[in-house]
C-alpha cells in the first residue's frame, strides 16, 4: 500500500474512549502539502458543551498528519496546530484490501491522564 491509497474519508470508531470524547469520528486524509508521500488531514469529532468542558485538550476539528510506513498507518493529532494532542498507530486488516485499519489511538492532551490507557480504533474508509 501507499499513502495515495487512503485519500479519502473514513469512518472511525473508538472502543471506550476517554471521557468526553465520542465513540465515532470521521477522518479526511489527503496528499501532504510539503511531502508527497506523506498524509495530512482532518479528524472531525461532535462534541457537546458538556464533552468539550471534559476533553478539554480536544476540538472538534483537529489537524492530522502523518505517514504509511511499511503498512503501519502513524497519524498524529493537533487540535491546536502547535501541539500534538493525540497519536494514531494502525495496520491494515488482512483480507481487508486497503478498506479498514486497526490499532490504537493516544490521547497525548493537556487533559489527558498521565497513565491513560491506549484507545483501541477501527478505521473504515466511506465512499
Amino acid at each position: 500500500m501507499k499513502a495515495a491509497q487512503l485519500h479519502g474519508r473514513w469512518a472511525a470508531r473508538f472502543s471506550h474512549p476517554p471521557a468526553g470524547l465520542p465513540e465515532r469520528a470521521t477522518l479526511t486524509l489527503e496528499r501532504h502539502a510539503e511531502f508527497s508521500e506523506s498524509l495530512a488531514g482532518t479528524v472531525s469529532r461532535t462534541l457537546s458543551k458538556a464533552d468539550a468542558a471534559l476533553a478539554s485538550g480536544h476540538a472538534p476539528l483537529a489537524a492530522l498528519a502523518g505517514d504509511l510506513d511499511e503498512g503501519l498507518l502513524l497519524l498524529d493529532e493537533s487540535s491546536d496546530r502547535i501541539s500534538i494532542t493525540g497519536t494514531w498507530n494502525g495496520e491494515m486488516v488482512p483480507g481487508s484490501c486497503g478498506r479498514v485499519y486497526r490499532g490504537v489511538w493516544r490521547d497525548t492532551s493537556r487533559s489527558a491522564a498521565p497513565d491513560a490507557p491506549d484507545v483501541p480504533f477501527t478505521l473504515t474508509r466511506l465512499r
